[in-house]
């Protein structure tokens, strides 16, 4: 059986499996992100780490290629340019590094881009020709698909939709801009929002004299036990976040927009309000043309499957000087 080496490079942790041609996710492990190593021997670890996964499968396997999917990765560079969240080098060559110990083609692309081409291999946009992949999640990524094929733009940037403004003079950004999409719509987002509305409003709350235990898994808990401040919280969310989408589908018209991550978690919580005002801020040609759906591969090891996904789309086209 062919399969590929999907993983998933996180801050804290990178998971990692084999997934074959039909996205089923056979066998998966992690390991620390150990940034105290050397950038070369933690991915060599890696490697190595990958070579015994593929013992643990009883039938013949052959591992086709090795798909990663990580904050601020270029597929055009094969280099991790300035992840904010590793303490490497700004540049990190990771595709080199894991060809030269793997010997085997390599893909890797940004989260959110993978996420994409996972629902497009795998998931709910399957049949979609132009669609849109959100992630709610620690910061908000997109990927944008426009006639099946993924938009990359020249230096493999494209789709940061987290960092266009959405709120004038608005929270500061890790970027260095101000009111930037991803600094309300997602976890950390939400979370400050209930802050701001518990110092700026008296709506009734279980979070009042509890703000040291507030996260975003309590907001969607409480929000679903009808908590007015934490309700309130995600209509501010979806409304911010239904607007600028309703200026994306101005620009792409697409057919599809999908939400993921940990924020998309709370469902209708968050795909309801979204979905309300987006259609509200839509002009008359665009109503009725786009829908929004929460993804079914959150459910699943996403963005395995998601980093697997890239490197199976890309196996027959990958140029040598990539890999």
């Amino acid at each position: 059986m062919d399969v590929i080496a999907g993983v998933d490079l996180g801050g804290t942790y990178t998971k990692f499996g084999l997934v074959n041609k039909k996205g089923e996710l056979l066998v998966d492990d992690s390991i620390r992100t150990d940034t105290s190593l050397p950038c070369k021997d933690f991915f060599e670890n890696l490697c190595d780490r990958i070579a015994l996964l593929k013992k643990e499968i009883p039938k013949p396997l052959v591992i086709r290629g090795i798909g990663l999917g990580a904050p601020a990765a270029n597929y055009i560079s094969g280099e991790i340019e300035s992840a904010s969240n590793l303490d490497w080098p700004d540049k990190i060559p990771v595709a080199s590094f894991i060809h030269s110990y793997t010997e085997l083609p390599v893909a890797i692309s940004n989260d959110a881009n993978a996420a994409a081409v996972g629902e497009m291999m795998f998931g709910i946009a399957q049949g979609a020709k132009n669609f849109i992949s959100v992630t709610l999640g620690t910061g908000l990524g997109s990927g944008i698909v426009v006639n099946e094929e993924l938009l990359t733009g020249v230096n493999g940037h494209a789709g940061e939709l987290g960092h266009t403004v959405a709120v004038d003079n608005g929270r500061s950004c890790s970027c260095g801009k101000e009111g930037c999409l991803e600094t309300y719509a997602s976890a950390p987002g939400i979370l400050k929002t209930v802050y701001e509305l518990l110092a700026s409003t008296k709506i009734d709350s279980r979070f009042r004299n509890l703000e040291n235990d507030i996260t975003p898994i309590a907001i969607t808990e409480a929000a679903r036990d009808g908590d007015p401040l934490a309700l309130e919280a995600f209509d501010r969310t979806g409304k911010i976040l239904g607007n600028k989408l309703a200026d994306t589908v101005a620009l792409l018209n697409p057919e599809l927009i999908i939400l993921s991550g940990g924020l998309a978690k709370s469902g209708e919580l968050i795909l309801q309000p979204t979905k309300k005002y987006m259609d509200l801020a839509l002009i008359n040609i665009y109503k009725g043309t786009v829908e929004i759906k929460l993804s079914e591969m959150s459910k699943k090891n996403a963005a395995i499957l998601g980093a697997a996904a890239f490197m199976w789309q890309k196996l027959e086209t990958l140029s040598p000087e990539f890999i």
